[in-house]
């Protein structure tokens, strides 16, 4: 029998963060990658945000997944979920497993190189309910993954190099007291999608 993923848990005051690295394996080296599946099944869209009074492209890809009734509002874009695509739905059911948590919705972005980014912010939006848990999967390149404390400017700021397969659970009160960023990387030439999985509360 194959053993679990490993887990790791990572030091962070005001939440919890926790860290599989290698959650998400192929069992044939010759099989198509978990990438290459995605890229080609998820119909990828640029959409625009409005920020400051003002409208803006997303400096990434994106797609919005979830069962009935899951729809998601940020920045003044209303999402509306799309019914589960096969692999991402059995994603979530191992992202479920290993977490012991249920999702019913997923924010999948495709950053196309280094230049895609995503800025400084916090899950925090009132349909993800108090202390969201959200589970982040990577596929393709690896992309530093950077935290900072809302307040407390004395806490130094956290940074994880998310790889492919890796599988990042932030929980607890992290998104009231934290905000995450994904910066630009000139030196990554290779796209890289992200699925972050919620649980979505009408």
């Amino acid at each position: 029998m194959t053993s679990p993923p490993a887990a790791r848990s990572i030091v962070i005051d005001d939440g919890e963060l926790t860290l599989w690295p290698d959650a998400f394996v192929l069992s044939r080296p010759d099989d198509p990658s978990l990438f290459e599946q995605l890229n080609s099944a998820i119909p990828w869209r640029q959409d625009e945000i409005t920020l400051f009074g003002k409208r803006h492209r997303l400096p990434r890809l994106q797609a919005w997944y979830g069962d009935p009734g899951a729809s998601y509002r940020y920045s003044g874009l209303l999402l509306q979920p799309t019914p589960w695509q096969p692999l991402l739905n059995e994603i979530r059911r191992q992202v479920e497993t290993l977490t012991g948590l249920r999702f019913n919705s997923a924010l999948a972005n495709l950053y196309r190189d280094g230049n895609d980014a995503m800025g400084w912010h916090s899950d925090d939006e009132a349909e993800l309910g108090v202390d969201p848990a959200i589970a982040s999967v990577s596929f393709g390149a690896s992309r530093r993954f950077l935290l900072r404390h809302r307040r407390r400017k004395d806490r130094p700021r956290i940074e994880i190099l998310l790889s492919d397969g890796s599988l990042l659970l932030m929980a607890g009160p992290l998104q009231t007291h934290w905000h995450h960023a994904l910066p630009r990387s000139r030196g990554v030439s290779e796209p890289r999608i992200n699925l972050t999985f919620r649980l979505i509360r009408p």
